[in-house]
């Protein structure tokens, strides 16, 4: 063994069958991180052009069955399409700005802004939620981390309600989605700040921090990819998440405004309770992304502002997704008394915005 471990190295072609298992391994260096951008961008890139192959198949093959001449599905369809191309670009550059967040700003470095005391740390999540956009589904992870860091679990939770529901991506695609009519860019600011803050403070003088069964105290993402990687691959995910659940809240919202009968709809749009109740229920069944939810609730006519405000600032705060996301993130004993404290806040904040401001 002695004289197998004194023969000099190798050269020229023979290094090459030495035993993979005495090589010494590869570093991660920047051609394994560019690998493992090109390899994700390819992925995502292959999954939009199959999707965008089989739409069109269908597409055709429905349009040579005669399946477009119904005027409902030709109205139908001009909705479905026209809420898709609006919201987007919005959805594309709010989960590129959300990716880049959770690959290059640590929770460490967002735990330094929070105050010491847990009474000004949660209107100052509210405040930084504004300022760093985020969807729905990287503010919970987010949150999970903070709390990990030692913020104060009501503030962390503040910060989770408030990125997705009022930050500029969001409030500029509601200024889009209802032009000329800056005031529900303005309510939805108010109402949705409300909601996050207000709960924020239930939580701090009645929740249970407790029941965060399922948080586990780490200090944050362990890095071992490349932050690139980490950021191509976390827009990746949320592109593809939130755009499916685009798709299906376009297509509901396209079906609500042809299918279902117009005197129904207003009957219950002509109640105000109900309308509001009505949207607040459609926003958690439909889960759409805050990106483009705006834009959803502008193509619903029939029911006031105040109702449509409400389905713009329930949506953001909790909807079946985010359910789900916090029951896997922080337990189920959490969930379960978190999501309608949220609602039943979201739902009030948005009424009462309303009624003052529309």
């Amino acid at each position: 063994m002695h004289l197998l471990y004194s023969q000099p190295p190798l050269a020229g072609p023979l290094k090459w069958w030495v035993d993979v298992n005495e090589a010494p391994a590869i570093p991660e260096g920047r051609t394994v991180a560019r690998r493992g951008v090109f390899d994700t961008v390819l992925h995502a890139v292959l999954v939009i052009v199959s999707v965008v192959f089989v739409t069109a198949i269908v597409g055709i093959w429905l349009l040579f069955n005669g399946f477009f001449d119904s005027v409902q599905v030709q109205t139908c369809s001009t909705v479905f399409v026209a809420i898709i191309v609006e919201a987007l670009p919005f959805l594309v550059l709010g989960t590129a700005i959300s990716g880049a967040i959770s690959a290059f700003v640590s929770p460490a470095m967002l735990s330094r802004v929070f105050p010491s005391r847990p009474g000004l740390a949660v209107p100052t999540a509210g405040a930084l939620g504004m300022l760093l956009p985020g969807c729905e589904c990287a503010s919970v992870p987010v949150a999970k981390r903070l709390i990990a860091t030692g913020v104060a679990p009501a503030a962390a939770l503040t910060f989770m309600l408030a990125a997705p529901a009022m930050n500029p991506v969001v409030l500029v695609a509601t200024w889009i989605a209802f032009p000329g009519r800056p005031i529900v860019m303005v309510a939805r600011l108010v109402a949705s700040m409300l909601t996050a803050v207000i709960t924020g403070w239930i939580w701090l003088r009645k929740g249970d921090d407790r029941v965060l069964s399922r948080l586990v105290a780490t200090a944050g993402r362990e890095h071992h990819a490349s932050r690139w990687i980490t950021f191509v691959e976390d827009m990746r995910s949320d592109l593809v998440q939130a755009g499916g659940y685009l798709v299906i809240g376009a297509g509901l919202a396209s079906i609500l405004n042809v299918v279902i009968p117009q005197s129904r709809l207003g009957f219950i749009a002509g109640i105000p309770v109900l309308s509001i109740v009505f949207l607040a229920v459609l926003a958690v069944i439909l889960a759409v992304c805050s990106e483009a939810d705006a834009f959803i609730a502008s193509s619903l006519t029939q029911f006031s502002l105040t109702a449509r405000l409400a389905f713009m600032v329930v949506g953001p705060a909790i909807d079946l997704k985010l359910f789900a996301m916090q029951t896997g993130s922080f337990g189920g004993r959490f969930s379960t008394r978190f999501a309608p404290l949220t609602l039943a806040v979201a739902v009030l904040c948005a009424s009462i915005t309303g009624a003052f401001l529309l």
